[in-house]
């Protein structure tokens, strides 16, 4: 499972403006355009990603409703896609 909040660099209590606006400095960061990066397309569309189901407060209740029960069904496996993907940004240029 993604997590869209880790995408945007947010906790899961984040405000609409604060998902508004930290999706508007990533996605001008990690803008193929503006980014010649190999990786800048993929987190682009990340970004673009967590933006969506994020800002819809529907799509924001089943996400979260969903990423609760994932952690309740296998906090280990949760845990560690967790601190992968932490260190694979940490490790990252």
């Amino acid at each position: 499972m993604k997590d869209h909040y880790l995408a945007l660099g947010l906790g899961s209590g984040a405000t609409a403006a604060e998902i508004k606006k930290a999706f508007r400095q990533l996605a001008a960061l990690y803008h193929p355009d503006r980014n010649p990066a190999a990786e800048a397309p993929a987190r682009f569309r990340a970004v673009q990603e967590a933006y969506e189901v994020l800002s819809d407060d529907t799509r924001r209740q089943a996400y979260d409703d969903n990423r609760r029960r994932n952690l309740l069904d296998s906090p280990i496996d949760t845990a560690r896609e967790i601190w992968r993907d932490y260190f694979d940004r940490l490790i990252q240029p």
